[in-house]
């Protein structure tokens, strides 16, 4: 499936009732043959950057819940290759990971800003063949992932903003009841 690759973004059709997964966007890291994997790039986590690590208390960049999977590790994506050394480009001079030791120290020199880079708890992850099944079942709308729509600083409206690229027939979409028996 052409649709399914690194840099797409998975928008969760509008009537998706998954509670991990409704209304949001993912941004996918890796497609093969074994699984995918990526991160919900709308969902805020309850605590920010300082209050996780402890080397970085006074700084307030926002954490985001990357997907209900290994809830217990931080990841980030980042839009600075030629800063963070390590990291794996995905698109578009977005790269996942690298030098998190670097990452402190830029972020400490006041290098990096909340536009920069993004942190998960987490993440999304799907077996072997589990994301071509929800495909089928269209629990799936994809786009193409842009650094507007990823390290945007509103992220209340990036299930919408998505759509709205996609133009056409997607643009309605943004209006849609979670609940349709309710309208």
């Amino acid at each position: 499936m052409d649709e399914l690759a690194p840099g797409k973004l998975l928008i969760a059709d509008p009537f998706l009732r998954d509670p991990n997964f409704m209304r949001s966007v993912v941004f996918m890291c890796e497609h093969k043959d074994e699984g995918s994997f990526g991160f919900v790039l709308n969902r805020k986590y309850d605590q920010i950057l300082g209050e996780l690590i402890t080397d970085l208390e006074s700084f307030d960049f926002p954490v985001y819940y990357g997907g209900p999977v290994q809830v217990d590790t931080l990841h980030f994506l980042h839009q600075c290759p030629d800063l963070i050394p390590g990291g794996v480009s995905i698109t578009d001079q977005i790269c996942w990971g690298g030098d998190f030791e670097t990452v402190v120290e830029l972020i400490k020199a006041n290098r990096l800003t909340k536009r920069d880079i993004r942190f998960f708890i987490g993440y999304s992850g799907w077996g072997v063949g589990q994301l071509e099944e929800e495909m089928k079942s269209k629990s799936w709308i994809t786009s193409q992932g842009t650094r507007k729509i990823i390290f945007t600083a509103n992220v209340d409206n990036t299930w919408k903003e998505a759509l709205k690229q996609l133009g056409g027939e997607y643009v309605q979409m943004v209006n849609y009841p979670i609940d349709p028996q309710l309208n």
